[in-house]
């Protein structure tokens, strides 16, 4: 008897493999997907002062994210952009160049348009392969590499920084590089990661150790940043069913000059707390604490919100707040009031509304209202931004 169950067993497994695959979920159908959208957006700014003249800006964004999947085991991925900009933004000399800088070790932005007053732009801002086995995992080429634990601002997101103020860029920046990865246990892995620079004094690498000890969530990392040694440590978790999480990192020079520029060490940490009520309009509100021991020098709000962050330069002071209430004015819209307080008595105020127009269809509003005292970094070309947007995916 056991002979004959044996000489079906090839037949079985055969069977059951075709039952499982045929199963909706367990396989995709079939080995690619593609999708994205299309974006429309209209950009006021309105500066306080009247020697500064209103801009009048539009934004045509069109995306695309495909994956394909050679077999269980290993998979490509590619996100590319592609932007249409023309105003009165747009027309200023040497915007294109700004528009089509690429940071990453490859240069994989292009202008394919070029004129006065009309910038076009494509750039690849996802493009690797993917291999993961077991509890292996390993990444080459350009991807997001997200090691921060905060919402807000992340010390520890030494690869991939961002501004708070950039709403349309969802996605976020991706880096070059190669990441080795592996699990240990629960809620527990290993990732290493090297990002190499056109320059070889900037080339940046660190190992993070993640792990989970009585609910609460932690990491710490050891590596280098540019032209930094960090040292870091975050932590997330629930006390009483507020979130509570946290970063700190620590940047020592490698050398101590650069660029005929003195480098000095500096501590960055942010600490916030979100509280979601129990309510038919899905409360939320957030507070965040950032100090930075060695704040970056700005000559201007304008240098500031576009020159490109890191996480050792997340502010221009020594402590920033913020605080956000989010909720629903209805079941297809909903309301985020935020703000941010610097400590040269710079000051943001800003509104966000977004409303479901369909399954595929979403309109959403925002106004950014920059200023401070007199002699502070907003105040000194205080202006609000009215931003409205119209986005169709696919």
């Amino acid at each position: 008897m056991m002979r004959k169950i044996g000489l079906f067993m090839p037949f079985l497994l055969f069977v059951s493999y075709e039952i499982q695959a045929e199963i909706p979920g367990l396989t995709p159908e079939k080995k690619w997907d593609l999708n994205g959208y299309v974006k429309y957006m209209a950009t006021n700014t309105i500066p306080n002062a009247s020697s500064y003249p209103s801009t009048f800006d539009n934004l045509i964004h069109q995306r695309f994210n495909f994956e394909y999947r050679f077999s269980d085991h290993l998979r490509v991925n590619l996100g590319m952009r592609n932007r249409l900009m023309f105003g009165d933004t747009a027309e200023y000399p040497n915007y294109g160049e700004y528009i089509s800088y690429d940071p990453g070790y490859v240069d994989l932005s292009k202008n394919w348009l070029d004129k006065k007053g009309v910038v076009g732009n494509s750039q690849f801002d996802r493009a690797y392969i993917n291999w993961n086995k077991n509890d292996w995992q390993a990444r080459v080429g350009r991807f997001r590499i997200n090691w921060g634990m905060t919402t807000v601002w992340n010390p520890n997101d030494i690869f991939n920084s961002y501004s708070i103020y950039d709403f349309d860029y969802e996605e976020r920046p991706g880096t070059d590089a190669i990441m080795i990865s592996k699990k240990l246990g629960f809620a527990s892995s290993i990732d290493m990661v090297f990002n190499p620079n056109s320059n070889s004094e900037l080339d940046s690498y660190a190992t993070r150790y993640l792990f989970n000890k009585q609910g609460w969530d932690m990491q710490v990392l050891l590596g280098k940043s540019h032209l930094d040694y960090v040292l870091g440590a975050g932590f997330a978790g629930d006390v009483y069913g507020a979130g509570v999480r946290g970063e700190f990192s620590w940047f020592e020079p490698t050398q101590s000059h650069y660029d005929n520029q003195d480098l000095v060490a500096s501590s960055v940490s942010s600490l916030e707390m979100d509280y979601r009520f129990n309510s038919v309009n899905n409360w939320v509100l957030q507070g965040s604490v950032m100090h930075i021991s060695e704040p970056q020098d700005v000559d201007s709000a304008m240098s500031y919100l576009n020159l490109p962050l890191t996480a050792r330069t997340l502010s221009f002071t020594h402590w920033t707040w913020y605080s956000s209430l989010g909720f629903d004015i209805s079941s297809l819209s909903r309301m985020n009031i935020m703000g941010s307080y610097y400590d040269d008595g710079s000051y943001f105020i800003g509104l966000n509304q977004t409303y479901s127009l369909s399954d595929n269809w979403q309109l959403i509003g925002v106004v950014q209202y920059f200023d401070g005292m007199k002699d502070s970094v907003f105040g000194e070309n205080p202006s609000t931004l009215l931003y409205a947007q119209v986005k169709w995916s696919f």
